[in-house]
Order: C-alpha cells, then structure tokens, then sequence
C-alpha cells in the first residue's frame, strides 16, 4: 500500500505490474494488521502449550492443563449420575404402580423416560403417543390389552402379537360386505341383521370380540363400539381385515402389528418408567 498518496509512482516496488499500471509495492502492511497477525500466531502457540491440540503417531499432546472435552463430558455425566442416583435407588426397589402414587418420584419417572420413548417407541407411535397409520395411539386411554401400568409394563416387557384369521376363504365377498355393514353399525350405536347374523354365527367373531362387540382384554381384541380404530374405520380398511385378518401366517396378504418385546434391550427400571410414562399419556385412568 503506497502511504504517499501525493505521488503513488514515488515508492519502490518489486518490479510486478499488471494491466500496465497496477504495480505490487514494498511498503509495509498498516501497523494495526501487523499486531493483528503477530497476536494471532503468539496466540496459537499458547493455546498449544495450554491444551491438547497437536496429533502425533500414537498419541497428542494433552497441554499442561490437562482439559480436555471428553474429560468434561464425563464429569457432566457424573454429576447428572449424582443427581438421579437417589431417584434410581427409590424406582428399583418399588413396582410401577408404586411409583405412581409418589408424585415426586413419578414426575421423575416421566422426565426419564421421555428420552427413551423418544428413541425407543416414538417411531411407531408418534412423539406425543399420538400413534402412526398402522400403529395404536397412547394418548386415549383405548387399550388392546388394558390400560393399567400393570398391563403396560406387561406390554413392554414381552411385547404383543395378537392374531385375527383372515376370512377369505371363508366367507363371500356378500358376507364380508355384510360384515363390514354390521361393525361399521357397531361403532355408531347400532347394528345390521345380516351382518349381526354372521357375527354371533358363521364368522364366529363373537368368540373374540365379545357378543356386544365390546372386545376381549384378555387377548387383545378390539372393542368395536367406540368408533376408535386399530388400523382405519373407513369400509375398505375394515374389509381387508376381515378378509385378510392381522397376523395369519396362512394370508400372505394379511396385515402385519406386532409390538417387539423389550426385555433385556432395556433394563427393568427403564421399562417401569415408561409405564409410568405412556400410563400418563392417556391420562392416567
């Protein structure tokens, strides 16, 4: 940079000239830039001496402060370690329904887990265990199996794999249509003779789902007077399950829901928590 605005061509140069009258000069770099560029690399080194930062064949140089982010990651985890081990403690030594009458130590329960349903169950069953096409909801206190922490924790120990056969073969396209009339009639308060005649007879769905259509807990048959539905309450949704039923090994067309066990991929205290958990999203009832 030439400091003599006067007379730009009055400083030497290196000789260098572009488009004939751009020239490269010798004056020195501002003063201000130089003191930038010498703090910047007087900096570095200190940084250097001070903590890890240069790799080497087996090893780096740890700096003689000894820091390091995984050494304060560790101590973060060990404090967190430090705060929960009291509420741990309490949860491993207690049932879930237990837990649920400690108001304390369930508000903790229910924060713990949020992580786990988030990684673990979300997926199928929405962030907010507002459920997934195919996928039950959580949040309506509707359950296949019951809705007690029990039978939650139940669940998610050894997971569920309920069983409809598919009607196809047995009944006529008349039949299921009439079928469909009856449990689509079900879940308004009503019924449809045809149908109803095939429900407690024939078809024999009575046998699971009960002679009211109320469903059975004890096998996870769904109630079909509630008008909430498993997988869609509009007439084909239902027509292909009556056809193909859920989890016929003999349809290959059948409908595939199974909830995976859990036991051993999560310890105990981790699936009493998510009892809790998924127990409060419907409410708690």
């Amino acid at each position: 940079m030439n400091e003599r605005k006067d007379n730009p061509f009055g400083v030497p140069d290196t000789g260098h000239v572009w488009d004939d009258n751009l020239r490269e000069l010798l004056n020195p770099p501002p003063r201000w830039w130089q003191i930038a560029f010498h703090a910047s690399w007087i900096g570095v080194v200190i940084y250097l001496i001070l903590f890890p930062g240069i790799p080497l064949v087996h090893d780096y140089t740890h700096g003689i402060l000894g820091w390091s982010s995984i050494k304060r990651y560790k101590a973060q985890v060990a404090e967190v370690e430090r705060i929960r081990a009291p509420f741990e403690q309490r949860i491993a030594a207690l049932s879930a329904a237990e837990i649920l009458k400690d108001p304390e130590l369930k508000q903790y329960a229910i924060a713990s887990a949020r992580v786990d349903f988030g990684d673990k169950c979300a997926a199928c069953h929405g962030a907010g265990g507002q459920g997934n096409p195919g996928f039950p909801v959580l949040a309506d206190d509707d359950w296949l199996y019951g809705g007690t922490v029990e039978k939650i924790q139940e669940t998610i120990t050894n997971g569920r794999r309920g069983m409809m056969p598919a009607h196809a073969g047995r009944l006529s396209a008349a039949e299921i249509d009439a079928l469909v009339r009856h449990v689509k009639a079900l879940s308004r308060g009503g019924e449809d003779p045809e149908g109803k005649a095939l429900f407690t007879g024939k078809a024999a769905c009575f046998a699971c789902h009960g002679r009211d259509g109320k469903g059975n807990q004890a096998i996870g048959a769904a109630n079909l007077t509630d008008a909430i539905w498993r997988f869609s309450g509009t007439d084909e949704e239902i027509r292909r399950t009556i056809a193909h039923g859920v989890n016929d090994p003999s349809d290959p067309e059948t409908r595939r829901a199974e909830m995976p066990a859990w036991k051993g991929k999560l310890s105990e205290s981790q699936i009493k928590k998510l009892a809790v958990y998924v127990h409060e999203l419907g409410g708690g009832r």
